[in-house]
């Protein structure tokens, strides 16, 4: 049986199961976004030549014809992409089959383009055309859809930082009781590190080439020796909003895009190391996750609220950095002048900033319905004053005590110690009586140094 393509018999999740998350990317990642593109190019390319007026044969397009132009790369329909498609079933050349296609399309019907035709696709190869197409698709999607979605995490995370900023909460090193924080102050961790990244991502350079063949304009100085090609290309890229790189050979070598990638791979782990902290923090009952009504946790116990988003986020953040890891190796490496094995390669950009997005809503939706477990927080905190022994030892330091960390060590390692069993420690300290009072009055919960002004500032 021969399904039909819907959101269930759909192969990836991405388009089934998850297809709601994605559909922004389709504008920038699908086959139509890239025929679009493809077309945007070529017509572009051709009012450049015509504009510059550098070959005689080619001067500029009176104002009916240049709309004419316009108006195609700027609003290629679906329909028109089928067409394009079509045509590839005969040339099985995808760039070829858009330049027939603008033949096509202007050949009867425009007369001032009529006799300049064969200028589509002036002394370029199909790599001219893809690699600008695909650096345009990337700083679109970065633009529209990756950066606004980063900055609604840090935002998210942002406002918790500075509501949780008073809360505190026992940390854990290695697993094991350590000096507190506060709820605000872990959160305000993720939004600094999270920013640094996506800075990382927003400041790699899109780059783009249209040199020809091997990269050296063979054919073009050939054809229009006089003209100064390597500068005519660099226009032409900058005015696409990219920037051009001179060194190439058959294709722009891809550096970029394994910049970019790197940069989002780390944005990702970041986000992996709060889903996994956030998944913690649940298992430990600090927070509570919001009953959504109709929701079931488990097929067979039904008392079960599991942290289902932060999974989600977690699994899908592993498969965006294994695409986005694979891909920053291998686009970088290229037989000579050119293999192509890049070419099925660049077709899974949109995988895995799908499976990035996928997450990204993921971890929002689990952020937003969690509420702090107060009572946890505090019952965790009052049954481990041992962590005020790194206070009292440094205080201890600071009055000439004798073997001050040495004295903590034998009351509290490996031992759990109660309030007044601490208190009973300080009062025999022999140390002045306002640092006697200082350490008198702390408690693991008021133990948290500048972590509330700390989350307050971020």
């Amino acid at each position: 049986m021969e399904l039909p393509l819907t959101s269930l018999s759909a192969i990836t999740p991405i388009d089934g199961r998850y297809a709601d998350k994605c559909l922004p990317l389709r504008e920038h990642f699908s086959e139509y976004a890239l025929i679009k593109r493809r077309v945007a190019v070529e017509v572009h390319w051709l009012l450049h030549l015509a504009d510059e007026g550098a070959i005689p044969q080619l001067p500029a397009f009176d104002a009916p014809t240049r709309a004419s132009l316009e108006a195609l790369a700027g609003g290629l329909t679906l329909a028109q992409a089928e067409r394009v498609k079509a045509i590839e079933k005969t040339t099985n050349h995808d760039v070829k089959a858009v330049e027939y296609f603008l033949k096509q399309s202007f050949g009867d019907a425009d007369a001032a383009l009529a006799s300049r035709l064969e200028f589509f696709h002036f002394a370029c190869t199909s790599e001219d055309i893809n690699n600008l197409s695909y650096a345009l698709m990337l700083a679109d999607a970065r633009r529209l859809c990756v950066l606004p979605a980063m900055a609604q995490i840090e935002a998210k995370l942002q406002a918790m930082a500075h509501e949780l900023a008073e809360v505190p909460m026992l940390a854990h090193t290695h697993g094991q009781p350590a000096t507190p924080t506060t709820l605000g102050k872990e959160m305000a961790n993720f939004v600094h590190r999270l920013r640094a990244q996506r800075k990382s991502v927003e400041a790699v350079s899109i780059l783009g080439k249209i040199a020809g063949a091997t990269g050296s304009y063979q054919a073009h100085t050939v054809a229009c020796p006089d003209v100064d090609w390597p500068e005519m290309a660099r226009k032409f890229v900058t005015k696409l909003g990219l920037e051009w790189n001179p060194y190439v050979t058959q294709i722009e070598p891809h550096d970029f895009v394994a910049e970019l990638f790197h940069a989002c791979e780390r944005y990702n782990t970041v986000l992996l190391d709060l889903a996994k902290d956030m998944w913690g923090y649940i298992s430990k009952g600090y927070f509570k996750q919001r009953v959504v009504a109709g929701e079931v946790g488990s097929s067979t116990m039904p008392h079960k609220v599991n942290p289902i988003d932060f999974e989600n986020a977690e699994g899908n953040l592993g498969i965006a950095n294994a695409l986005f890891a694979h891909l920053a190796t291998k686009l970088p490496v290229s037989r000579w002048q050119r293999d192509l094995t890049d070419s099925t390669a660049m077709r899974n950009l949109g995988v895995a900033f799908a499976h990035s997005i996928i997450s990204y809503s993921a971890l929002l939706k689990g952020l937003g319905k969690m509420d702090v477990n107060h009572a946890a927080l505090a019952a965790d905190l009052d049954s481990n004053w041992e962590v005020l022994a790194e206070p009292i030892q440094t205080v201890m330091r600071m009055h000439g005590v004798e073997n001050p960390y040495e004295k903590l060590k034998e009351l509290t390692r490996g031992r759990r110690v109660d309030a007044q069993g601490m208190r009973a420690f300080v009062e025999s300290l022999e140390i002045p009586a306002d640092a006697k009072q200082r350490l008198m009055a702390l408690t693991p919960a008021s133990y948290i140094g500048d972590a509330a002004k700390l989350a307050k500032a971020i």
